[in-house]
């Protein structure tokens, strides 16, 4: 795959959390659902994103903002505005005191808020993903804690679609919400790795050195085949000294170590296909064996594939 699919295609959603939000000014909701990602966007009305040990954002309407987790946050209209809802890791609201709002804020089909809202009243659209696969886990483990792209920049059509179709109740509508939220997403994660002054990964800034870059991409595009810092020097046109120097400088690591942590990202990844063995995973992203892979996986991630596996099976069942 090509270095933009690979760093773009690990975010689908499987089932996300999809809602609509309706406050009457004051408002402010805790969130303490430990999402890893959650994308909001205020249709209506303005607010403020409040990360615990961050700095408070400002959200105008048609803004979308992403939110890495699993560190709480607060969404209000106002950073002094006392908080009145607090939303735990079963995505159960309640009071600051534990009084519980489940029934007192369904208002309907992926909709909640404010019984009886009125003209001032904020309508958000979020997004959360549950469960983001590990190759989007790579990428997603760059970003600051909120980042958010302005509605200048936003996708009005989208966002239009994604607010006429989260309360309707058609076939395939989970399926439907599911690829709006990846394109909302990716939309704000291609302005972001777009803008040079972002503080995007150098993994991917490296991709505009004629050198480095090339070497990159023949990695992303290839990562089973048995690469050398050797091989890879004469493809990218370079010495085998000078592109291990110069790939370290602007990826922030050496060119072997990055294609171990990409192989094993594209591995994680695979383990989660249901019919897939350590075996054929080892095959498709370069090792010889499954041994070889196991011990890979091991070393770097603490835990073995099979474990992994036996983890993200718990979680999702």
């Amino acid at each position: 795959m090509d270095m933009m699919t690979g760093l773009l295609e690990g975010p689908k959603a499987r089932g996300a959390l999809l809602l609509k939000s309706i406050f009457n000014p004051p408002w402010a909701v805790r969130i303490e659902d430990r999402a890893p990602l959650t994308v909001l966007t205020l249709v209506r009305g303005s607010g403020w994103l409040l990360p615990d040990g961050g700095t408070p954002v400002p959200i105008g309407p048609g803004d979308v903002a992403v939110v890495r987790g699993p560190r709480p946050y607060t969404i209000a209209d106002a950073p002094g505005t006392p908080v009145h809802v607090m939303v735990d890791e079963d995505q159960r609201c309640s009071t600051p005191d534990g009084q519980d709002l489940g029934s007192t804020l369904d208002l309907g089909l992926r909709t909640w808020g404010t019984p009886v809202p009125d003209e001032e009243a904020a309508v958000m659209l979020s997004g959360t993903y549950l469960e983001p696969s590990e190759v989007g886990r790579r990428l997603l483990n760059t970003l600051p804690t909120v980042l958010v792209r302005p509605a200048a920049a936003a996708d009005t059509t989208l966002i239009g679609l994604l607010a006429s179709e989260i309360s309707r109740d058609e076939p395939g509508q989970e399926l439907v919400l599911d690829r709006l939220l990846d394109l909302l997403l990716i939309g704000v994660l291609r302005t972001w790795l777009a803008d040079p002054a972002s503080g995007s990964p150098g993994w991917y800034r490296a991709q505009t050195d004629p050198v480095v870059g090339r070497a990159v991409r023949l990695l992303h595009e290839n990562p089973a085949h048995g690469w050398t810092v050797a091989e890879l020097a004469q493809k990218a046109g370079a010495s085998r000294a000078a592109l291990a120097r110069r790939f370290t400088e602007l990826v922030g690591e050496p060119p072997m170590a990055y294609l171990t942590g990409w192989r094993l990202a594209l591995a994680a990844d695979l383990l989660r296909e249901p019919d897939a063995t350590v075996a054929s995973v080892a095959r498709r992203v370069g090792y010889g064996s499954a041994f070889a892979l196991s011990a890979a996986f091991k070393r770097v991630r603490g835990v073995s594939p099979q474990e992994f596996r036996a983890v993200g099976a718990a979680a999702a069942g």
